[in-house]
């Protein structure tokens, strides 16, 4: 059975190895350089500081996928909205963790008083796309070529769900 909870710093070298996977295999994520634990410790904090959620699905004591409410914008007037992200480890993909979570972190920002989530979701992403739908999120737009990764320009689309 899965279990959501709030994240915390033990669970760092989970999300980092769950991330970095992305970082390496996928486009849902343009970074494109490894984190370690240490920075992923640093990150959990800073979420904290700044009263953003990050939650963790675990099934038999495994963190198998995370979700996080981060910063949209350093600026002061954005500080009622956030952008959502989850992972989920390869091994656990299409057994409904990423809706759950993405349900979970959905109640999460309204429980810090977030006005408004979006969603970065890279081109080809439709289990993603499909998902924020059934929960709300809209289209807003779509951002032409802005990333490019594994030798491709990519589209990102852009989703929105309004909390109050």
């Amino acid at each position: 059975m899965i279990q959501i909870r709030p994240a915390n710093s033990t669970d760092a070298s989970r999300i980092a190895a769950i991330y970095n996977d992305a970082i390496l295999h996928g486009t849902a994520t343009f970074d494109t350089e490894e984190k370690s634990t240490t920075e992923r410790v640093q990150w959990l904090a800073e979420h904290v500081t700044d009263n953003l959620p990050v939650l963790v699905a675990e099934q038999n004591g495994v963190v198998i996928a995370f979700a996080a409410l981060n910063k949209w914008s350093p600026r002061k007037a954005y500080d009622t909205t956030a952008e959502v992200s989850f992972y989920v480890d390869a091994a656990y993909r299409g057994r409904g963790t990423g809706k759950i979570l993405l349900e979970q972190i959905v109640l999460a920002g309204k429980s810090v008083g977030l006005h408004c989530l979006v969603s970065r979701i890279t081109e080809g992403n439709m289990v993603s796309i499909s998902m924020h739908e059934r929960l709300g999120f809209s289209h807003i737009g779509v951002m032409r070529q802005v990333g490019k990764k594994f030798g491709k320009f990519l589209d990102v689309h852009l989703m929105q769900k309004l909390l109050d």
